[in-house]
């Protein structure tokens, strides 16, 4: 009897999990045990961009969910802010080749931010967290999962240095402030950029990238924004010494705060100078 012929979705799902079984599958295990993400009675949203990293995180939820032997629901939905038309259609197109079932509502963010000259960026980052958490929470849902990988940690801590001269992260996981009992996971933590796009190039996949109706209309390419220089920056590094994105992030699990000269905790402000003499 032959063998049976996979179909090339299932080619997709297996190659997760024997080509990248080390540089994908065993990353986002890793997050999912060490933060808790993801507990007994859960139902997840898993959120949906378009692009390469949620769409690899819908099918790493998918296989989590065959696998693992805690209960959990998952759903997955895609916010269409004012996407075109060829992109809205690229989207359902990989959703049916990867066998995702993906639920779409629309949202008027493009236009609204489209209005907006100081920081539209954030305040569109702003308003389809709001809009995620909302569809989520209609759904029953009690999470939503993001599609941030491990470069997005990193650069974000750079960018907290550099640019806003604060020390911070991009956290694995959030409770909501304002959708209460909603929490946000960020399942490819550990994942790296390059092994995402190595599956996709292995599997011939093409997602959308920038969809941004602003950016299109503004003409703004990505190797003009701060990311983009970030991520250069950790090029760079990397050719020095292949372990520094580690060291980056291990910073902010390192820290030490007697060589702290401040830190905010809870809106409270310490500073190094309030017990100094104290500690004669």
């Amino acid at each position: 009897m032959s063998k049976r012929e996979l179909t090339r979705n299932q080619i997709i799902e297996q190659s997760i999990i024997t080509t990248y079984r080390k540089t994908i599958w065993h990353q986002f295990i890793k997050g999912i045990q060490e933060f808790e993400m993801v507990n007994e009675g859960d139902k997840i949203a898993v959120c949906i961009s378009g692009g390469k990293d949620s769409m690899l995180l819908a099918k790493c939820m998918q296989e989590l969910k065959r696998h693992r032997k805690v209960n959990f629901e998952v759903v997955f939905i895609v916010m269409d802010p004012g996407y075109n038309e060829k992109n809205r259609q690229k989207i359902i197109d990989n959703a049916e080749l990867l066998e995702i079932p993906i639920t779409i509502f629309r949202s008027d963010i493009f236009d609204v931010v489209d209005r907006i000259d100081d920081n539209p960026c954030y305040l569109c980052a702003r308003m389809r967290r709001g809009f995620l958490y909302e569809k989520a929470q209609e759904l029953g849902c009690n999470k939503i999962a993001l599609g941030h990988h491990f470069d997005d940690v990193i650069e974000t801590i750079l960018m907290g240095m550099l640019y806003g001269a604060q020390m911070q992260t991009m956290m694995p996981k959030l409770h909501s402030t304002n959708h209460k009992g909603m929490e946000l996971i960020r399942p490819l933590y550990y994942v790296k950029e390059e092994d995402i796009i190595k599956w996709k190039d292995k599997n011939e996949l093409e997602f959308i990238q920038c969809a941004c109706k602003i950016t299109e209309k503004n003409k703004v390419s990505e190797d003009g924004s701060k990311r983009y220089e970030m991520k250069e920056l950790i090029k760079q590094l990397r050719n020095k010494y292949d372990r520094v994105d580690y060291n980056i992030y291990n910073s902010t699990k390192n820290v030490n705060l007697n060589t702290i000269i401040s830190y905010e905790k809870n809106g409270e402000v310490h500073h190094f100078m309030d017990d100094y003499d104290e500690k004669i």
